[in-house]
């Protein structure tokens, strides 16, 4: 039999994700969405009242850079569920925080079938400066506008943009701040 493929499973998830968060208008479902400046992508973010990763983890796929991943997706997500295949569930589970949920996927006559293992609590220990990377500079310089944060550093450089809004605004705001941008931002792939 041949095995599932990253983009088989990624479109049973998202078929499920549609199901659940469709009828809601407040929420964002992303396609590879890029977190700490890139350095890992996710397979699918879903942005609603938090920001859930989900990390697809496939028969062809391998787990070589789920430690770097991990590291990323730990300093910006809300939740983060990894789907895997059956046949890394054990060793899955060795890797992962114990916050993390998991879905195992199997495959039966080469279809995609998923339940969870594992369903996954709340990050306990985001990273302010990692969250903000992930909006970019104009959404930046408006949230400082907004908030009278903006004095003598709007030609300066990000990561000092992003360094005064994580100090200058409270990690529960900041998250909100975020979220808020995030599921209004148009453009998604012209700019990241």
């Amino acid at each position: 039999m041949e095995k599932l493929k990253d983009a088989d499973v990624r479109e049973v998830l998202l078929e499920k994700l549609q199901v659940k968060h469709g009828e809601e208008p407040d929420t964002l479902i992303i396609n590879e969405m890029g977190v700490c400046l890139g350095q890992s992508r996710v397979d699918i973010a879903v942005v609603n009242g938090v920001i859930h990763g989900y990390e697809i983890k496939s028969e062809s796929d391998t787990l070589s850079r789920l430690p770097t991943q991990m590291l990323d997706y730990n300093k910006v997500f809300d939740k983060v569920t990894i789907v895997t295949a059956d046949d890394y569930l054990e060793k899955v589970k060795e890797m992962i925080p114990d916050w993390w949920g998991i879905i195992v996927v199997t495959n039966k006559k080469g279809q995609a079938r998923m339940k969870y293992a594992k369903r996954g609590r709340k990050n306990p220990s985001q990273d302010p400066y990692s969250l903000v990377q992930l909006l970019w500079r104009d959404e930046v310089l408006t949230l400082l506008k907004e908030k009278g944060l903006h004095q003598g550093i709007l030609s300066k450089p990000k990561n000092v943009l992003y360094e005064r809004l994580v100090e200058k605004i409270p990690m529960v705001e900041l998250k909100q701040l975020v979220n808020q941008t995030l599921k209004s931002r148009e453009g998604w792939r012209v700019r990241e």
